[in-house]
């Protein structure tokens, strides 16, 4: 019989347990290979097992153990002590059984698990963040909500304060909106609102700049002043002027275009499905009309919609105000709310629509097509994006994404880096940037 010796450093799993770690690789609960995040075991190979630099070889299999997650059959022989053996544990506690398998682990041993304790799960939530770069720990956070069920413990404000806040945490949190208590209604705000800041500080100084730039070329006028000039243009509309013993170019028309600050100078509509595969679109999109909404020379307008039709335009000033105003879930009635849009359109030629849904509709079809013709008919430019967040594309109607594109308004995901130059493509009527959908799949 074959006698281990036990790690004198005992640790804590995140079920609140007191383990010791073991030289013998079998009572070491077993991972899901295919479900433990890459960047996982990259992150902790920065940390050594012990004082001593390991060699590469043992550096190797110390990695592949904490991929395969111990048990006889890794094949690593490799024990795992301090830090290693209790980033093991937590990894365990998420990854160490199969999805909906009720607590077993594939090898019939029971997980750790997190069970439904909150205590256990606030103090998983710690470990993870001291074990992983927060990149990481978001993604651990989703499968956590996804594979165990640890939604309802989102209610609770220690566990809102345990998370690594998100875009995905948030449209969690929306989709709880109804059934959050009031004890947690304040942190859940606070959560949403570091989101919302973050996202504003980055991407409101880029929108603002390119649709600026957008908006002053949209508006171009034949006697410019000196200040207003576009010499680019102007250049090339006097390239016939050319006077080579000068080397210069006379300009008999000059090119320039107006202040966009000085008036409103485009109508824009926001219209967002808020089924629940939208959550991530919804929170970008809310920031979006936000920042747009503080552009004088924009009159924004933001609608959401699934059965019912809500318009949040007076909330703009405040996009977690906007979040906390949308009920995720639900149906789609994509024809009820390019209607109520269409009733709130009058500068045809002067207005942008951007429909976001993944066109599942639970509408008149035939109905919706025609008032997307109509507005395109009036003048009106028509973007319709099937997502607007870092995902790419999501499962969506393409029946109904290709009779769109019949209809001039082809139907593409949108990256919220890619977002503010959609918008200027829109706004000066050119073609829109649209990504291969080939590398969206």
């Amino acid at each position: 019989m074959t006698s281990t010796t036990p790690d004198p450093t005992a640790t804590t799993d995140p079920a609140g347990n007191t383990t010791t770690a073991t030289t013998d690789p079998a009572t070491t609960t077993a991972t899901d290979p295919a479900s433990v995040p890459a960047a996982s075991v990259s992150a902790s190979s920065s940390v050594p097992a012990d004082s001593a630099t390991p060699t590469p070889e043992a550096e190797r299999l110390r990695r592949w153990r904490l991929v395969l997650g111990g048990g006889g059959a890794d094949g690593t022989g490799c024990e795992l002590r301090g830090r290693d053996a209790a980033m093991d544990g937590a990894l365990a506690s998420l990854y160490g059984r199969e999805k909906g398998s009720g607590g077993q682990a594939p090898s019939g041993r029971r997980a750790a698990g997190l069970g439904a304790s909150a205590p256990g799960v606030a103090r998983w939530l710690g470990d993870i963040r001291t074990y992983f770069p927060s990149s990481v720990v978001q993604v651990m956070q989703r499968d956590a909500i996804d594979r165990l069920g640890l939604s309802a413990l989102l209610l609770e404000p220690e566990m809102l304060e345990a998370v690594e806040a998100d875009v995905h945490l948030v449209g969690t949190l929306l989709s709880l909106n109804k059934v959050i208590p009031e004890t947690t209604k304040e942190t859940a705000r606070a959560v949403v609102r570091k989101v919302v800041d973050q996202l504003e500080k980055k991407l409101a100084q880029r929108t603002r700049a390119t649709l600026t730039g957008a908006l002053d070329r949209s508006a171009r006028i034949s006697r410019p002043r000196y200040r207003d000039i576009d010499w680019d243009r102007t250049i090339r509309a006097n390239l016939k002027n050319y006077l080579p013993e000068y080397r210069t170019v006379v300009p008999e028309r000059l090119i320039g275009y107006g202040r966009a600050a000085q008036s409103v100078k485009k109508d824009v509509v926001l219209c967002i499905d808020q089924s629940g595969s939208m959550a991530a679109s919804v929170v970008y999109a809310s920031v979006f009309g936000a920042v747009l909404a503080s552009m004088r020379a924009l009159d924004t307008r933001l609608v959401v919609f699934d059965t019912a039709v809500v318009d949040l335009t007076d909330q703009l000033d405040d996009p977690v105000d906007v979040l906390f105003g949308t009920q995720l879930g639900g149906g789609t009635d994509i024809n009820r709310a390019l209607a109520y849009c269409q009733s709130r359109i009058t500068r045809p030629t002067e207005t942008v629509v951007v429909l976001i849904s993944d066109l599942y509709e639970g509408g008149i079809r035939d109905e919706m097509l025609k008032r997307v013709a109509a507005m395109k008919a009036s003048g009106v430019q028509f973007v319709t994006l099937l997502a607007l967040s870092d995902e790419g594309a999501p499962a969506y109607d393409r029946d109904h994404a290709a009779a769109l594109a019949a209809l001039g308004a082809p139907a593409f995901a949108c990256t919220p880096d890619l977002f503010p130059d959609v918008m200027a493509a829109a706004i000066e009527k050119r073609p829109l940037p649209i990504p291969d959908m080939a590398e969206q799949r």
